[in-house]
């Protein structure tokens, strides 16, 4: 079935509204902090709800009793330790005397684990989330020098140095600031692998508070937009190139629109007319209808042969009352 002129420029005009529906994620750039945008979906990851920060102090007292004083913990198992990490921000706990690592970067460490009464970092702070296919991945590195190099200098470039790689689930079970690490093993005591399920890990179109999107009115708007819009494009194309009609004939249920615009239109008319009627029964009138024998003249059918005197007068009373016998004949018939 070939489109006409206008059915071209109403599938143009729908696009345009799907383009404004998809465009609230374009003010997040794909390079910001602990945000990554999927090279398949092009959706946003945002793992900010995830990263913790230290929680807020006064008078040696936590502000907001909500906010987490400690960061994800993850059982070794049959490592033989613990390991404690944080998302795209150094651990919360203040760590010292950390192994291999200088004092200055202390502060920058995101995971480490202990054994021995011994610190080792296993990675110093990243922030910038990528995929590797369909995995939405962290790595850390620059941690405490691997096993075989702990002997060579700190200062030697060439030292091999523990890292680790976070891997991404989604978790839509899971609170909106929640994360699940989970530690999966790890070959030459070097490099450490983990699962960390969250519901930050599931997509999404990020907003970014910083930034004029839209918000949940503007989105719902845009959808009821899209909504009318196709069921004018689609009904118009449909009457005018199935049902070839014309005129405002093409839009979609034509006679449903025209009968409630009629309906419409009546109940105007009667109110106006209803309110018209009551202002002119409120209007004095100058002829008015009296009892017949009453001292006005006129008489019973009003200003019948004018106000006249005289004989004008009693022929005035002798119509109204041929009138009324008349009017007594025929409801007796």
């Amino acid at each position: 079935m070939k489109l006409t002129g206008s059915a071209h420029y109403s599938l143009f005009l729908l696009s345009s509204i799907l383009g404004l529906a998809s465009a609230d994620n374009s003010h997040l750039k794909d390079d910001a902090p602990c945000v990554a945008r999927s090279p398949t979906s092009g959706m946003y990851f945002d793992l900010r709800a995830i990263s913790l920060a230290p929680p807020e102090l006064k008078n040696g007292k936590q502000v907001n009793k909500d906010d987490r004083g400690e960061s994800w913990h993850a059982k070794g198992h049959d490592y033989m330790a613990n390991f404690t990490l944080n998302i795209c921000a150094p651990v919360i706990e203040k760590v010292e005397d950390v192994v291999g690592v200088e004092s200055s970067l202390w502060k920058n460490v995101s995971a480490f684990y202990e054994r021995d009464g011994k610190i080792y970092s296993i990675g110093q702070q990243a922030s910038d989330p990528f995929f590797r296919g369909r995995k939405l991945v962290l790595n850390y590195t620059n941690g405490s020098p691997c096993p075989d190099d702990f002997n060579t200098a700190s200062s030697n470039s060439s030292v091999r140095r523990k890292s680790t790689i976070m891997s991404f689930l989604c978790d839509r079970d899971a609170l909106p600031n929640q994360a699940t690490p989970s530690f999966v093993g790890t070959m030459d005591s070097c490099t450490y692998y983990f699962e960390v399920r969250s519901s930050a890990a599931c997509g999404g179109i990020a907003v970014d508070p910083n930034a004029g999107g839209m918000g949940p009115g503007g989105v719902f708007g845009v959808i009821m937009l899209i909504a009318v819009a196709a069921y004018l494009i689609g009904g118009c194309a449909y009457q005018r190139t199935v049902m070839h009609q014309r005129g405002w004939r093409q839009c979609p249920n034509f006679s449903l629109w025209a009968g409630m615009f009629d309906f419409i239109k009546d109940m105007f008319v009667i109110m106006f007319s209803s309110v018209g009627k009551c202002f002119r029964s409120n209007r004095p009138s100058n002829s008015g209808y009296t009892r017949a024998g009453s001292d006005s003249r006129g008489g019973f059918i009003g200003a019948i042969g004018g106000r006249g005197g005289g004989h004008g007068g009693r022929r005035d009373v002798d119509a109204e009352n041929r009138l009324i016998d008349q009017l007594d004949e025929e409801w007796d018939d």
